[in-house]
């Protein structure tokens, strides 16, 4: 297995987002590759380079100081790693951003994202641009790697683990260091090991539609406490909240959110899953293989204007993209001969569908029937949305 893997795609669109932008923020989970992917972009950069680690003692003390001194006499890229440490800084950068005699462009890493997004929205609108930074995406590594991927998921240096039981003391550490540094760094009061059991709890709800009193009464807490542990997860980018689809159709519609794990690996790890043959044969192979195609195709394509559609009645589709006008369903199933079901076509009329895709894990693309087809997710990340 290579040691490093060049993420071309976000570099490009990293240097596009810093030609048009003073500030520039990549968000993402910790150990997704923010950092390295800033020093390859810096590697390449001509002048002056700063760089602040806000988890370093050092920096933090140097920018606590006398921030407004530091960055307004700075020049070329500033680089500042965990900037929602200092929320502050924000209101300090309307100013520097907006001075003609700026000479410094700014890159913010940032691995909680309602703090950040927050302090800039009152501060930053207009003069900042976002890039998600998730895992490793299947078409990043390889089609040839999509079991190791699903498996291991695509945290860098876990999907790079060439042993199980590497990978799995690379995420026992991750955790450890989520539940006991970086939740309390960003001021969460929860205690960790109550974090950590909602986490494993959650973990077997992957996929479905969150019930808050289900597992506040299985918790022993109130249905608020419940709903903040969701916050924080989703606030660090460890889990997706997926929202329903809501239009007049004269039908009874789900209204609660479902509930994805972002990445594979922290899933089967805390479902106790160490190896291809666990997951095989686990309950939860056909919800985890949703969780991880779905993924892909946000990686791939985007996770704004992202739904699920689902009636009272049993009409339910997994994934509603809008694009340009148009309505794009995606159906995952785990399966080597995909074909369609009396939900589908029922869905694809309700909703008006210009195309359904069911993405399974096979290789052969084909058509089931007029406007909807079986998709190999290796493929997925070539599809394009025309209007």
């Amino acid at each position: 297995m290579q040691e490093t893997i060049l993420r071309t795609d976000l570099l490009k669109r990293l240097e596009r987002r810093l030609s048009k932008r003073p500030v520039v923020a990549l968000l993402g989970a910790r150990q997704v590759g923010k950092t390295t992917l800033a020093r390859n972009h810096a590697s390449g950069v001509d002048g002056e380079i700063s760089f602040f680690d806000l988890e370093r003692p050092s920096d933090h003390a140097a920018l606590s100081a006398n921030p407004e001194q530091i960055l307004s006499q700075a020049e070329g890229l500033v680089v500042i790693d965990e900037v929602q440490r200092m929320p502050e800084l924000f209101t300090l950068l309307r100013p520097l951003v907006d001075s003609p005699e700026r000479r410094a462009q700014f890159l913010l890493l940032g691995s909680a994202s309602w703090d950040l997004v927050k302090g800039i929205s009152e501060t930053l609108a207009g003069r900042i641009a976002f890039i998600n930074v998730g895992g490793f995406s299947l078409e990043e590594v390889g089609v040839e790697e999509q079991r190791r991927l699903w498996l291991q998921g695509g945290f860098p240096e876990a999907y790079l683990e060439d042993d199980s039981d590497d990978w799995q003391q690379w995420m026992e550490d991750f955790s450890r260091t989520f539940l006991e540094r970086d939740i309390p760094g960003i001021g969460s009061k929860v205690a960790p090991q109550t974090l950590r059991r909602f986490w494993r709890m959650l973990a077997h709800y992957h996929g479905q539609n969150w019930n808050a009193t289900e597992l506040a009464r299985s918790m022993d807490v109130s249905t608020t406490a419940v709903n903040h542990y969701r916050d924080l997860l989703e606030g660090t980018f460890m889990i997706r909240i997926l929202p329903p689809w809501f239009e007049n159709l004269g039908k009874r519609l789900v209204k609660s959110p479902k509930v994805y794990f972002r990445d594979s690996g922290v899933l089967h790890y805390l479902l106790n899953i160490r190896t291809w043959s666990d997951l095989y044969t686990h309950p939860r192979y056909g919800a985890s293989w949703e969780g991880f195609a779905m993924e892909q195709i946000l990686l791939s394509h985007g996770d704004q204007d992202a739904y699920f559609y689902a009636t009272q009645s049993g009409g339910e589709l997994d994934l509603l993209l809008l694009r340009q006008g148009r309505r794009y369903g995606f159906e995952f199933k785990c399966t080597d001969a995909p074909k369609t079901t009396k939900s589908m076509h029922t869905t694809f009329k309700d909703l008006k569908l210009d195309h359904l895709y069911v993405v399974y894990p096979g290789t052969r693309r084909f058509p089931l029937v007029e406007n909807m087809s079986a998709l190999p997710l290796r493929e997925a990340g070539q599809l394009t949305f025309e209007a």
